[in-house]
């Protein structure tokens, strides 16, 4: 069979690798080094046109299935790596046969947690990760998908404001049903516990988990709080007939944790005047979508919530209280957001993404606000910004050169 590749390629230059070449044999040239977590795969990146793909090596069929669940997670909103295409009917030089290739585009500005948690952490950001390891479990089980693999190095975070967000990288062993059954439910969380605390224990063996990481309270934690979002999503509320602001509150609380609600399912308990209400509970982003309605920009949650306080900030500001809210949001893009972004010089711009910049300017202000007494404005924010806090940050979206770390992170 000739060779063959299969999905949505946005770069000819794809075809063009050396698809004929064992994946481990590839030329340097071809590739650059970045954080990864274990795989029993191999696994290399690729950059091409400032573009970078991760490519798997791995049988057509479970490439072909791997594939195709990434595409059905996209469409279903939830955060996974995008899929990019299948190569199938690779042969070496003498004809004989090679595993076939699955292409993703590498997610920018991220890193695996197996990589985060090499380092040293802080108390506060441990807890964020828990948080955004959870909440991706959550999504993918409100999305009716068995991941069956959950684990350090199958899973990446990025920044969103001052929290992280999770994002599954492999899907291989993945299942996506209409609703997933509280058994499968189950067995993913304890898949998860186990392979978390494994990993982590390696890291402790190997020196790279900072002292202060407890792995099986790391493990504890990660499933405690997976169980305390799930019955804050799920769980049936009883409430009496004259009580339904209890109803919104929870709605409310449920908005907070960034879940929107589509639908409540009511039910009157049998004997009793009391109701019984379930909401029925779509995917998160409730800020998110609020702010690419408005705006166009399409950011993490928290990221959304902190670029609309600012915007309802400017609408106050502008005296624009009565005004419609796609006005005043199109008037905030072009005389805040916007200027704001093309303000940075253009060779610090690839530290950070756009709205990740915007919010670490906001902070800047506050702080330089709190320190003088008075609001500095977003002028002098940003000018103190770029000079003392921008200029010394890794330029996140560039290549990450090999070190001791990403060594480490492939034996």
């Amino acid at each position: 069979m000739p060779l063959q590749m299969t999905g949505a390629p946005s770069d000819p230059d794809l075809i063009r690798l050396p698809w004929d070449l064992p994946l481990e044999n590839w030329p340097e040239h071809h590739l650059v080094t970045l954080p990864r977590g274990i795989s029993r795969h191999v696994v290399r990146f690729a950059r091409l046109s400032g573009r970078v793909y991760a490519i798997k090596e791995i049988s057509e069929r479970y490439a072909k299935r791997e594939y195709q669940l990434l595409w059905d997670l996209s469409r279903l909103d939830t955060p996974s790596v995008e899929p990019v295409a299948v190569v199938t009917g690779r042969t070496d030089a003498d004809g004989e046969p090679l595993d076939s290739a699955l292409i993703t585009r590498h997610l920018q500005f991220s890193l695996p947690y197996r990589a985060m948690l090499s380092g040293t952490l802080r108390p506060d950001t441990l807890i964020r990760l828990l948080d955004a390891l959870a909440v991706l479990l959550v999504r993918l089980h409100l999305a009716g998908f068995y991941w069956g693999d959950c684990s350090l190095s199958n899973t990446l975070f990025r920044r969103d404001a001052g929290a992280f967000a999770a994002y599954l990288v492999d899907a291989e062993t993945g299942e996506l049903h209409p609703v997933i059954s509280e058994g499968q439910r189950n067995h993913d969380i304890e898949v998860a516990y186990v392979n978390i605390y494994g990993e982590m224990l390696d890291l402790e063996a190997g020196g790279f988990l900072h002292a202060s990481i407890d792995p099986l309270a790391f493990a504890d934690q990660l499933c405690e709080r997976y169980h305390r979002l799930w019955n804050e999503l799920t769980q049936e509320e009883i409430v009496e007939d004259v009580e339904w602001h209890l109803i919104d509150q929870r709605i409310r609380r449920l908005n907070t944790l960034g879940f929107d609600v589509a639908e409540m399912m009511v039910r009157r308990k049998a004997g009793t005047a009391r109701l019984i209400v379930r909401p029925k509970v779509v995917d998160a982003g409730h800020h998110q979508r609020r702010l690419l309605r408005l705006t166009g920009l399409d950011v993490e949650e928290n990221q959304a919530r902190r670029l609309l306080n600012d915007l309802d900030s400017f609408r106050v500001a502008k005296g624009l209280r009565h005004e419609d809210e796609a006005i005043v949001a199109h008037r905030w893009l072009a005389e805040t957001f916007q200027p704001t972004v093309r303000a940075i010089p253009p060779e610090l711009r690839g530290k950070l993404e756009p709205a990740q910049l915007f919010h670490e300017v906001l902070d800047h202000r506050w702080f330089m606000s709190e320190a003088e007494g008075h609001d500095v404005g977003l002028d002098a924010a940003l000018r103190s910004y770029v000079d003392t806090v921008l200029v010394f940050k890794p330029d996140e979206k560039a290549i990450i050169g090999a070190d001791a770390t990403t060594d480490a992170l492939n034996p």
